[in-house]
């Protein structure tokens, strides 16, 4: 049974980790570490980045299909992109969504970057923890799903597992809504033994072996996050720092945007996860004064009318 409710909640944190983390990508004349310590927000408005528009997408897509129709799912990112391309995408995206849209068969273009390796950056990952959440109630259906979302743009092994360990961590929150958070080593090596034998599930293992003391800094320099735009090197500690705080959404988000690197994907990430379990109904009203709003087209109109 899927779950639009809860991969409905998961759209909005991941969206307001979006445009939250892509906040902090400050001026050079600015002392981000000590904005972040005073909890000083950034100046509105959060603008959501290309993260978002996929998500976006993609819930879309589950809310027409409800699941994934890889063919079809790859023409929708392609036709969103040229309806609005400003909105952050990759270099390598630019290039595949033009050639899909422009007719070009999906699964050559992706097979075909980077040597015919595929990309494995984090461009699968950082928009699907609303699937996880949808598929909550199995593990396996939400794993597989993932994976043929992903290679929808990118075919590379570390970016499909990437995807399915975030589509994971979003399915596990959302089904552990009723019950007490999974510590944090737990949770994480449950992730990742749903996750295919990749530098993606090392890094989830090393980051649940972190111990509790563990700062945001230190996760990141261990882990990476994100400064190489590559599902390793962004995913495991998106992951940890949502695992930290599974029952606390803006603090996620305050201790996400702490480890800099590719933020807004972390805290888009980190988000997503959360928010599939807590709901968004703790962020603060600046903040949700401050965030772009979710298109109608999303899908969003509708599921919150039919909750209404």
């Amino acid at each position: 049974m899927s779950s639009p409710q809860h991969a409905h909640a998961s759209l909005d944190g991941l969206v307001m980790g979006d445009a939250f983390g892509d906040s902090w990508f400050t001026r050079s004349d600015e002392d981000a570490e000590e904005l972040w310590a005073a909890r000083e927000l950034r100046p509105a408005p959060w603008s959501w980045t290309d993260d978002s528009a996929m998500a976006f997408v993609l819930f879309a897509h589950l809310t027409a299909h409800g699941e994934v129709q890889p063919g079809a799912l790859a023409g929708e990112f392609a036709a969103e992109y040229e309806r609005d391309p400003n909105r952050g995408y990759g270099p390598s995206m630019h290039g595949i969504l033009r050639r899909i849209g422009d007719g070009e068969d999906w699964q050559a273009v992706t097979t075909g970057q980077f040597g015919g390796h595929g990309s494995y950056g984090n461009g699968a990952a950082m928009r699907v923890a609303p699937l996880g959440a949808w598929f909550r109630d199995d593990l396996k259906v939400a794993a597989e799903q993932a994976r043929l979302s992903a290679l929808t743009t990118h075919a590379h092994p570390e970016a499909v597992a990437g995807a399915v360990a975030v589509a994971v961590a979003g399915a596990l929150a959302a089904a552990g809504t009723d019950q007490q958070a999974a510590p944090r080593a737990e949770f994480l090596r449950e992730v990742a033994s749903q996750v295919p034998e990749s530098d993606v599930r090392s890094g989830l293992l090393v980051a649940a072996n972190l111990p509790g003391r563990t700062s945001v800094r230190h996760a990141a320099a261990v882990l990476g996050s994100g400064t190489l735009i590559s599902a390793p090197d962004t995913v495991p500690f998106a992951l940890w720092s949502a695992a930290g705080q599974l029952d606390e959404l803006p603090e996620t988000l305050w201790q996400t945007v702490a480890g800099w690197g590719d933020r807004d994907t972390t805290c888009a990430i980190a988000g997503g996860v959360v928010a599939a379990r807590t709901g968004t109904g703790g962020i603060p009203s600046a903040w949700r004064e401050a965030c772009e709003a979710i298109p109608a087209w999303s899908g969003w109109d509708a599921l919150m009318a039919a909750n209404a």
